[in-house]
């Protein structure tokens, strides 16, 4: 969405703007230093919008994920794979190693959402990793940090913490994406300015290859045996077995969302 509307190289310098020297201002109490080095004025209107989606959208959104779960995955299939082409746009020259790029990623990532274990600890340790990695997705053009912790089998769980206002969860969570953006966020301009399209092609791929894992319409009937020696449930992906009114809506919803990254795109290009 930065990417799409048009704040992204500021936001990624404006990260970039957290280092040491702020940390060091801090614990001296110099907060009129710190506001001259880091550019507060953008970043604290940006967090406050952040921190009000997720805020008044948690509770209705775990709902929806419970009572309609094709409905929901159908418009964030759409967003995906809108996504997918508003970055596949931004390469310029495509050449031999952009399209091997693009199938590269995009066969490693199917393969990928295909190994995810469908039942992930829920330790606070593995909490603070699936926040580090979350994080670093979030600052990726197009992909979003919420797949991410899809993949990682705890999307529903953080947005469980969220509406119930768990503390320690939520703290925990929100150390790791501090450590994993303040990391990433280096090596990721060091990527874009050094291989910039063959970075965007991989980008590009990974999310086509991810469609796989948020495919509205799967079959929960296998029972196969874990490490732990119990029984898991396998999502396989499948085909609604006829054109109810359920398939139309979802569709349309897979619709809906593609249009509206499309729409968004066309305003801040405008």
């Amino acid at each position: 969405m930065a990417l799409i509307l048009g704040i992204y190289e500021e936001l990624i310098l404006s990260i970039k703007a957290f280092d040491y020297d702020c940390l060091r201002l801090v614990l001296r109490g110099r907060f009129s230093q710190l506001m001259d080095k880091v550019p507060l004025g953008f970043l604290l209107p940006l967090g406050m919008g952040i921190l009000t989606a997720i805020f008044s959208l948690a509770r209705g959104l775990s709902w929806l994920l419970n009572e309609y779960p094709v409905a929901v995955w159908s418009f964030f299939f759409g967003l995906v794979l809108a996504s997918a082409f508003v970055v596949g746009r931004r390469i310029e020259k495509w050449n031999w190693s952009t399209l091997l790029g693009i199938v590269l990623s995009a066969i490693g990532a199917y393969v990928l959402v295909g190994l995810v274990p469908i039942n992930t600890p829920e330790t606070l340790s593995f909490i603070y990793l699936c926040g580090a990695v979350a994080i670093c997705a979030m600052i990726l053009p197009g992909i979003s940090g919420s797949f991410i912790l899809v993949l990682l089998g705890k999307y529903q769980y953080v947005l469980d913490a969220v509406g119930r206002l768990d503390v320690v969860v939520l703290g925990v969570f929100t150390a790791g994406t501090a450590t994993g953006i303040l990391l990433f966020v280096r090596l990721l301009s060091w990527l874009l300015n050094k291989y910039h399209q063959l970075t965007m092609a991989g980008l590009t791929g990974l999310m086509i290859g991810s469609l796989r894992k948020i495919w509205p319409w799967k079959s929960m009937t296998e029972l196969v045996t874990n490490d732990a020696g119990s029984g898991v449930t396998l999502a396989r992906n499948m085909l609604p077995h006829q054109m109810t009114a359920e398939v139309y809506v979802a569709i349309g919803l897979a619709l809906l969302g593609g249009l509206a990254v499309v729409l968004l795109q066309r305003l801040a290009e405008k």
